[in-house]
């Protein structure tokens, strides 16, 4: 339970990186959710004022905001074993996540902070991970 992990994710994957005392391990989470997919639209009846067919965009959202929820649950279940979580991104999905996380008392407790962050490489998604969980930044 002395686990301090950093995670980076956004929309389509997610990195997390795991300090347990000199020891680093980190590991990548793929989430498999479909991109924004453009509907073709429907298609006219032959005849003048007939009916159409209309597609559906609220459905291929919902399916969306499903996967997405399916992947921040899996993410989850990997930060179980963690004592204190920072949480890294772009854009809205670590906005999301913290929501998904904030839900459960018990992991919104681990929540040390959210960070806006671009992209990373593994190299300075560690080394970010170690200063921020460094004994003089968490006295901050």
């Amino acid at each position: 339970m002395s686990k301090l992990v950093g995670l980076w994710l956004d929309h389509e994957k997610a990195f997390l990186v795991s300090l347990d005392g000199d020891r680093v391990t980190t590991g990548r989470m793929e989430s498999g959710v479909e991109g924004r997919v453009r509907c073709a639209g429907g298609s006219r009846s032959r005849t003048p004022w007939g009916p159409q067919d209309v597609v559906s965009e609220s459905g291929m959202e919902e399916r969306r905001k499903h996967q997405l929820r399916r992947y921040y649950q899996r993410v989850i279940a990997a930060l179980e074993d963690a004592r204190r979580i920072l949480i890294l991104g772009p854009g809205e999905a670590k906005v999301e996540f913290e929501k998904e996380m904030r839900k459960s008392t018990v992991l919104s407790a681990k929540i040390s902070a959210v960070e806006p962050a671009d992209k990373l490489t593994e190299k300075q998604l560690v080394a970010r991970v170690k200063e921020f969980f460094t004994p003089d930044a968490l006295r901050r």
